[in-house]
């Protein structure tokens, strides 16, 4: 069985991807997959977090266990199987940038039955993705610009990654319902 994801950024208008994969893999491949497909450095820390419908981060799928609370499950990606967690329509955060909580939102847009992939494939591309890491001067200027101007509740908005998406990004335009051939 293949999956595929579509991935989008609340960065960047325009930016999107699809990935194909078996469902066999694991989280760590996709993670590569979405790495390759976007050009970012594979040695940075980053973790997925399945997400209920509402994007609410739900259980985190990390790449290395940081022994921070020993009374907690670690589910780390080599580990982790993509068929034991993921379902049509599951809705995940991959967050690639952990100093300032910037992240992709992906969702599972489809399963092929009866095929199987050895290795993942970006079957579409479209836009530039943002950059993998931010320079934090200018991370902290826009924090105290946003501060002087805006109230707490409005600080999210416009900002890099908010906790809030517009799905109608997932349906845009120019990125059409892929078919495939049995």
């Amino acid at each position: 069985m293949i999956f595929n994801f579509r991935i989008v950024s609340d960065e960047v208008d325009n930016f999107k991807r699809e990935i194909q994969i078996d469902a066999d893999a694991t989280f760590l491949d996709l993670r590569n997959a979405i790495c390759d497909a976007v050009g970012y450095d594979k040695n940075q820390m980053c973790s997925f977090f399945l997400c209920d419908n509402n994007w609410e981060k739900e259980r985190e799928i990390t790449l290395e266990d940081m022994g921070l609370d020993a009374d907690q499950d670690v589910w780390l990606m080599d580990e982790t199987i993509l068929s034991d967690y993921i379902d049509d329509g599951q809705r995940l955060m991959f967050v690639f940038d952990y100093m300032t909580d910037r992240a992709f939102f992906i969702e599972m847009k489809q399963t092929i039955t009866g095929r199987t992939l050895k290795d993942p494939v970006c079957t579409s591309s479209m836009g530039t993705p943002p950059p993998q890491t931010v320079d934090m001067d200018e991370f902290e200027a826009k924090v105290t610009a946003k501060a002087a101007t805006q109230t707490s509740d409005d600080m999210d908005e416009d900002f890099y990654g908010s906790t809030e998406f517009n799905d109608d990004e997932f349906e845009a335009a120019g990125f059409d319902e892929m078919t495939f051939d049995e």
